[in-house]
């Protein structure tokens, strides 16, 4: 009988272990937000800045509660969509040139990542030449600065006139709506330290920024929105900034605005022509806000669109 019930008490303790030990702590942090992939012979890194969730149902406009509530539901979304922020760098062997910023401290910890991201994907901040912002927003153009100095300090950034006049020049501030008049004080503390580094270098689309780089001219959304359309060995790539915000919205329903449009009749004519453009070139497509890395191509689809994200590879080099 002892030896029965030593044998069931070591039995117990042997069952017991594994169910009663303390639980695995949970950790929530992804890997490193970067990704690769090759246009000819130039490298594209996207690198993500965070992620901010967004109120949809609130912020877009010209769609009906019901049919909002079904397109999300499509892609297995609620109306509190988690958003990415998306930048992108592109090597071109002698140059490192960085597609937007993120939202730098603006976002709190939703963004603000990008230096550490660059890190991991092994580029350091200031190694890159040349900053594009798609256009001036807090999520887009925050991030070129922290704590009143240049985040990428050796890098000239440039702009389109037409958003530095606006955002720049508080005095047209009854231009944009109540809910967008922040964006006049956060310009000026992002860009007030780049400028007056003298790195502040403004153009008017379209214009080529280098070989292999064109700023087209893509209005609406704010004065001086751009997309950077970039060619090289025979491939295209349509870099944007918010030509879309919804991915599962906007793309079958490119008529869909949003309250973060200056001009929300001309967003939408800027989208539909985009998106037309996109699909008849099946040029790739790099987007600040589509999940991350944000990188796909635009297919035709009834009276919309509908977005084919790139096939993951392990050889982003190649």
């Amino acid at each position: 009988m002892k030896t029965a019930a030593t044998l069931l008490a070591l039995f117990t303790v042997a069952l017991c272990a594994p169910l009663c030990a303390a639980p695995m702590a949970v950790n929530n942090a992804q890997a490193p937000g970067y990704y690769r992939m090759m246009l000819g012979d130039w490298q594209i890194t996207a690198v993500s800045d965070g992620t901010v969730t967004i109120p949809a149902d609130k912020l877009l406009t010209r769609i009906a509660p019901d049919a909002l509530n079904a397109r999300l539901a499509d892609d297995a979304l609620t109306p509190q969509v988690e958003t990415s922020i998306n930048t992108y760098v592109i090597n071109t062997g002698d140059r490192l040139i960085l597609v937007d910023t993120g939202a730098g401290p603006l976002m709190g910890d939703a963004g603000g990542h990008l230096p550490e991201n660059l890190r991991a994907a092994g580029i350091d901040p200031a190694n890159i030449n040349t900053v594009l912002l798609t256009h001036i927003h807090g999520d887009h153009s925050g991030g070129v600065q922290r704590d009143g100095k240049p985040v990428f300090p050796n890098a000239t950034v440039r702009v389109d006139q037409r958003d530095v006049d606006l955002w720049l020049n508080p005095a047209r501030k009854n231009e944009v709506e109540a809910s967008q008049r922040h964006t006049f004080g956060e310009s000026e503390r992002s860009l007030r330290p780049v400028i007056g580094a003298g790195k502040l270098s403004t153009f008017r689309a379209p214009v080529q920024i280098m070989p292999g780089i064109e700023a087209l001219p893509a209005p609406g959304h704010t004065p001086g929105s751009v997309i950077y359309k970039v060619s090289r060995g025979g491939e295209t790539l349509l870099l944007w900034g918010d030509i879309i915000h919804v991915k599962a919205v906007q793309m079958p329903q490119p008529q869909v605005a949003i309250h973060f449009d200056v001009n929300q009749d001309g967003a939408v004519a800027t989208r539909e022509k985009t998106l037309k453009m996109a699909a008849q070139s099946n040029a790739w497509v790099a987007s600040a806000h589509i999940a991350f890395p944000g990188i796909g191509k635009v297919k035709a689809q009834g009276d919309g669109y509908r977005w084919v994200p790139v096939n993951y590879s392990s050889h982003g080099g190649r």
